[in-house]
């Protein structure tokens, strides 16, 4: 298929994929014309790509992801190397997590002062 097509049946655009193709995400072969073509390999991976950053993900943590479905698996998580950002991504999140419950504690606690003001 087309870059077009791909992008249409991917949700994105033209302009995305050409982005993903120069950070070594997908790889279309070219015909006699010099037009971009990809198979439907190209599509799961798309489709890949996109969870991974709406997760937050970066382009070079979603390079592993990426490298595991090309080898054949089922699902871009399955390989040691997607299984060591997974587990980084985790401690990050658990580190953001430990930071807004501290950032609620101060909030909760000026409420309360506010509402039950202390006595002298």
């Amino acid at each position: 298929m087309l870059i077009g097509e791909l992008a249409e049946r991917a949700g994105t655009s033209p302009r995305t994929l050409r982005y993903y193709e120069e950070h070594g995400l997908i790889h279309p072969s070219r015909d006699a014309n010099g037009y971009r073509q990809y198979d439907d390999g190209e599509l799961r991976v798309v489709h890949e790509i996109r969870a991974l950053l709406a997760d937050g993900y970066g382009v070079d943590d979603i390079k592993p992801f990426v490298a595991c479905l090309r080898a054949g698996n089922s699902s871009g998580h399955v390989c040691p190397d997607s299984a060591a950002v997974l587990r980084r991504r985790l401690a990050e999140v658990d580190g953001y997590l430990d930071q807004l419950t501290a950032v609620r504690h101060r909030l909760q606690t000026q409420l309360e002062e506010i509402t039950c003001p202390m006595t002298p």
